[in-house]
Formats: structure tokens, sequence, C-alpha cells
């Protein structure tokens, strides 16, 4: 997890001062992260949200495509959540209290964006015009767009950064707290009766039309693309249900703390709940022998269908390895043995799958096991010659990490294998090496200024220098935990 405990970090630097091996460098990073932040705050924030990345000038944006809006910000990682979680990571280091007003200012852009729905989408527009668009939640509108997106954490995301936001606030501000609330109760409701989440939702499902079975592969399905609905389904791709998880249980954590309140010390027991529902809901959609693996999604029968039209209904060789880890993770932090059982099966059946090069396909055909791919006009095919480039529709093969994690599990039991929070360790010599390049790099303004051009952009220009918002949080996280580091033991 990247983040380090609020809690944790100011009981540790009061008896552990920061390293001091360098006091000079120290220095230095200080002053780095406040001109880094400085500069974001001041000159790249647009009401508190930003965006992915933008030219030098700042004149051209980009998002998950070009943004001509100036008055748009974008949800979606490494969007505005993830600046707001970098900015209380400079907090829980520094204890500067510019560093926590920032994130106050970047929640409270979320808290505009936060739909009627409880979630968010991809982006969020602060003009008056565009914002009649969307069913804003704050707004009042009652029409509009409303669907609250799992797809690429973009949910997810947002409600972890707030939870943490509230709890660094101590949940005293009330706006804050309130979408929190909102939000978290929305997330729980969505949730199908057999533990799974849709890719988005803007209401909670009908129980009645979606009967909990366990996973079956269809007599037939069709070969072409069908370009019907999809986001409805029961959900393991791009990490849906994966990132679910690690916001409830992030829910369950904050509202264990004696400040959280009423409301969302309720919201944090249901959060458990509903993530080992989950779990339960992995253990249904295991496919049966002889392909005892996951599909990408499936409907309310839970067979296997398409979404886009490269993502046939296939056992998949990518998602089966993220409901592997995620069961891992899922007995770690409950002990429940159930959640291990699917897992040497589904091993098995991938080392087995594995193909000539040592990786797995993207996609397996139901019944057969053949890899399947897809031509540069989308027609399914068993051939990889003449596959899209923008899909990876071959993935590494992890099978042998993931059985020795399963062993080591089995053997010891979660409370030898929980994942805890650690001390900060002192600053190793790695560390400070990459705060002095990160010292380096940045300009006067405080920006990062990278070559290679905007992504989105056509036509392309490789001479367009580029301030991209990954690289600003990845450098704000690497400052923060040389700040953070404990003394070096002598």
């Amino acid at each position: 997890m990247k983040f380090i405990f609020l809690v944790l970090i100011a009981s540790i630097s009061a008896a552990c001062p920061a390293a001091q091996t360098d006091p000079a460098l120290r220095d230095q990073a200080q002053r780095a992260l406040r001109r880094g932040v400085d500069f974001f705050r001041a000159k790249v924030a647009i009401e508190g949200g930003y965006l992915w990345q933008y030219s030098e000038d700042l004149s051209q944006r980009e998002g998950e495509g070009v943004v001509q809006s100036t008055s748009r910000v974008w949800v979606q990682p490494p969007g505005t959540p993830a600046v707001g979680a970098a900015y209380l990571e400079a907090y829980a280091a520094t204890r500067e209290p510019d560093y926590l007003q920032a994130a106050r200012e970047t929640a409270r852009a979320l808290v505009r964006g936060q739909l009627r729905s409880g979630g968010w989408t991809y982006h969020i527009d602060f003009d008056p015009a565009e914002r009649k668009k969307t069913a804003y939640r704050i707004d009042g509108t009652q029409t509009g767009r409303n669907v609250s997106t799992l797809d690429d954490d973009t949910t997810q995301a947002a409600l972890r950064f707030l939870l943490k936001a509230d709890e660094a606030l101590s949940f005293k501000d009330q706006e804050i707290h309130d979408c929190v609330v909102y939000a978290l109760q929305s997330l729980l409701d969505a949730q199908f009766p057999n533990g799974a989440w849709p890719q988005g939702y803007e209401r909670p499902p009908d129980p009645n039309a979606y009967p909990v079975k366990k996973a079956s592969i269809p007599e037939t399905w069709p070969r072409t693309w069908p370009n019907q609905r999809y986001w409805n389904c029961y959900t393991l791709n791009d990490n849906v249900l994966v990132n679910v998880v690690s916001t409830l249980f992030e829910a369950e954590r904050v509202g264990r703390l004696p400040d959280a309140g009423a409301e969302l010390r309720e919201l944090g027991a249901r959060a458990r709940k509903a993530a080992e529902k989950a779990g339960e809901f992995l253990i249904l959609a295991q496919l049966p022998e002889p392909q005892p693996a996951w599909a990408q999604q499936y409907d309310a029968a839970m067979h296997p269908v398409w979404a886009r039209k490269f993502e046939p209904p296939a056992v998949t060789g990518g998602e089966s390895k993220s409901a592997i880890r995620l069961l891992l993770d899922l007995y770690r932090r409950t002990g429940r043995r159930d959640f291990l059982e699917p897992i040497p099966r589904a091993l098995a059946y991938l080392r087995r799958s594995r193909l000539p090069d040592g990786r797995l396909a993207r996609f397996y055909e139901l019944g057969s096991n053949k890899p399947l791919y897809f031509t540069q006009e989308y027609l399914l095919t068993y051939d990889d010659t003449d596959v899209p480039t923008h899909y990876a529709f071959k993935v590494s093969d992890d099978t042998d990490a993931l059985a020795r994690e399963y062993d080591l599990l089995a053997k010891a039991g979660p409370a030898g294998q929980k994942r805890e929070m650690e001390a900060p360790k002192p600053a190793s010599p790695a560390l400070a090496r990459q705060v002095e390049k990160i010292i380096a790099d940045q300009d006067a303004q405080g920006r990062w200024i990278e070559e290679g051009g905007l992504r989105y952009h056509r036509p392309k220009d490789p001479s367009v220098r580029v301030i991209r918002t990954a690289t600003f949080i990845k450098n704000v996280e690497t400052l923060s935990r040389f700040l953070a580091s404990a003394v070096p033991e002598a």
C-alpha cells in the first residue's frame, strides 16, 4: 500500500527524528518538496483537481485523451485522487499544514465531482454549463450522466483518498465526511447478491434479477462481437474487484478509529463483510474442470460473456492471476481457508496452458482451451501474427511466484504472513541517490519537465516538453519517504 498511515507516522516521528546522515540533503529535499507542491498547487490545479499531463507552458492538456476545456479535471489515476494522496504523504512526513490544506483542496474538488449515484465518473467539470450535463450530488442535479465507474480504479481511488483525507482532518470537515459516508454506502449497496460488482452502477441491483449460482461454460456463444451493454456484468476486468476490496478494507480500518463517528463505524463493519462476500464470489466464479480459472466478466447466468470487441467470452490468463492474488490476500486478512481452496486447481491449469514462449495467453477458448487472438480488423482467430498493438493478448506467467506465496500461507497461516505497516526504515544510499536525482531534475519553478511529447495530441510532436502528473506523484512520494526515514543505527 502506498500510503503511510498518518497515525503511525506521527507516533514514529515523535520517537525517531528523521534521518540525519546528511543534513544538507535533507534540507534540499524539504525545499524541493515545497517547490514542487507549490508549483502544482498554484499553477497546475483547477479548483483543486488535476489532469494526467500538460505541455510545458500548460496550454495543452490531457487525461485519457485530449482535454480542451480549461475547467475539467481527471479522477481516473493518475489524476486528482492520486495527487491528493501524494499531498497526504508529504503531510505525514513533514507535518507541515500547507500540505494538509493542499489535500483538503483536492478532496473538495472530488466532493464537487461526486455523482448522485455515489461514486465518480472519469472526469469532473467545473464550468456551470457543463455541470448541467452530469448529475452531481452537491448540485442537486436530477438528470445527466450518473453512472459511477469502477473501471480503471476510478471511484475506488477517489474513495480511498477521501477516507484518508477524512482521517487526516480528524473527521471534522463535514462536507468531506458526508461525501465519504455517501460514497461508501452507495458502493456497498451496488454489490450483487453473489458478492460481485459491475463495472459501473447507477442504483442498487434488483436481487431477483441476479440469482446466486456457480459459474459454468455455456453450450454455445457468439463468435462475433454482439456490441451489447456489458457494464452491468459481474466484472473482474481491469482489476475492478481487486480495487474494490482494497477500498473496503481501508474503509474498515478508518471506521475503527475512535473519532470516525457512528455512521462510518457501521459502514466499516459492513465493508469487511462485503469484502469477504467478494471472495465468496471468486469461489463461485471459478469455472469447472478442465478450465478451473476465471473469465473477465460474467452475465447473470454466470456464463463468461463479451465485453469490448477485443474481449471475448473466454478463460483469461491475466485476470485469473489477479483472482488468485486477491484470494491469497483475503486469506491473509481473514484466515478463511475456503479462500485458498480454489488456488491449486487454478495454478495447475495455468501451468498446463503456458504458451511455447513461456507466457500465458490473455484468452483461452471455452472448451478447447486454444489461445484466442484478434486480427487488426478485430476478427477472432487462433493466429497471433496480426494482433492489435493497444492491448496485451499475451501476459507474463507468474504461477511459480504465486505457488510459493500459496505454499507459505498454507503452511504458516494468516498470522504468520499478514501485511503489517512497517516503521519507516533508515534512508538507504539508494534512496538518497534517488532524492539527489529528483532535486537535480527540478527546475527553478519547481517543475519536473520531460521530453517526448504528449500522448494523445495528433500529430504527436516529440519536441513538446511535458509535465507529467505521474512523475510529480512519484517524486513527491520519494521525497516524503526520504524525509520520513528514521535515524540509521550506529
